[in-house]
């Protein structure tokens, strides 16, 4: 036998509550776990093992390990374009819920396409891994 479904005016605030819960699961482990020391049992990039290319999600642990002991320049080395976001993603989940500020309608409809998305996540892959500076800054580390 299954669950009812919870009332609409609950169902909204399901989503804001679930990131909630990881994001505090995250921040404790963080907290405890330190994932520049060696043997740690985070996990790696497996794209960076196969192929040595960072992709967008590379050093996210390390700047999430980062932001959470409030070393926001270690963060940025890490990855600047995961501290840039998580405003925008906490807007996005806010107003997922219903909080709308209406002067945020603009920028909630380029949040919500996914398009603007896969662009900025393939064109920061493709800039973190060029040889040359300022680029370079965007890798790891």
């Amino acid at each position: 036998m299954s669950l009812p479904p919870p009332p609409p005016s609950l169902q909204r605030w399901l989503p804001l509550a679930a990131v909630a819960t990881l994001a505090v699961g995250a921040t404790v482990v963080l907290h405890n776990v330190d994932p520049y020391a060696a043997g740690n049992p985070l996990p790696s990039c497996p794209l960076y093992a196969l192929t040595g290319l960072y992709c967008p999600g590379c050093g996210s642990t390390r700047c999430l390990y980062s932001l959470v002991h409030f070393d926001l320049p270690g963060a940025m080395a890490m990855n600047p374009l995961l501290v840039l976001s998580l405003p925008l993603l906490l807007l996005m989940l806010l107003n997922g819920a219903g909080i709308r500020p209406r002067r945020l309608d603009p920028l909630m409809r380029l949040l919500a396409s996914p398009m603007f998305w896969l662009i900025v996540l393939v064109g920061y892959a493709v800039l973190r891994n060029l040889p040359w500076a300022p680029f370079t800054g965007l890798a790891p580390g």
